[in-house]
């Protein structure tokens, strides 16, 4: 269980693609859990890093097992975060060589998470991530610079809003049009006017 911080990222081998991301209030490792989805989806094993200091909390295998044997609640929950990181994991299969796309795709992945696990929106409607760039151009397989580019591009068009400080939330993506994202997302070369390269 992670707590307030994070976020805690996995990443494939021998690729070091990011192929999940773990936000506080929500867990890993469920897939090497001999119970429920864990008997059928094992996981390949796979590095667990928090990228910034993190607190987590390892819950022992008894507690979680009586837990989910006990709490319908817990079982619902239980279930719904494997479905998530099949849907997560399919909108990085969805990333494309086309940039903006690649990076809304991303977008698109967390704010669908993050609205289903019940975590946002804001008050204002929109999504704060904590997203450092490598973490998008690892997860997109895209160059920094190329990254910093479409995030530029997309708070240019209104898509995202620029953060005003600069130490505590330097890392910090906000989504605005969340919605917006979708006609981004469904691009194709040359479809998206604001991207300058073709």
């Amino acid at each position: 269980l992670v707590h307030p911080r994070g976020p805690v990222v996995v990443r494939s081998t021998p690729l070091d693609r990011i192929i999940s991301l773990t936000y506080p209030g929500s867990c890993f490792g469920m897939q090497s859990l001999l119970f429920d989805c864990g008997r059928v989806v094992r996981a390949f094993p796979s590095l667990v890093e928090a990228y910034k200091t993190t607190d987590v909390v390892k819950i022992p295998l008894a507690a979680v097992r009586n837990l989910y044997d006990a709490n319908s609640t817990f079982r619902q929950r239980y279930g719904q975060l494997f479905e998530q990181r099949e849907k997560f994991q399919y909108h990085l299969l969805n990333c494309s060589t086309y940039p903006p796309q690649a990076v809304a795709a991303l977008l698109r992945a967390l704010v669908y998470q993050e609205r289903a696990l019940g975590s946002q929106p804001q008050p204002d409607g929109s999504f704060a991530f904590d997203l450092p760039v490598d973490i998008i151009a690892r997860a997109c397989q895209l160059n920094h610079r190329t990254v910093e580019q479409v995030l530029k591009g997309m708070t240019k068009v209104g898509l995202l809003k620029a953060h005003k400080t600069a130490d505590t939330h330097a890392d910090y993506v906000y989504v605005t049009d969340p919605e917006g994202l979708k006609e981004v997302y469904g691009a194709t070369r040359d479809k998206v006017p604001w991207w300058p390269l073709r």
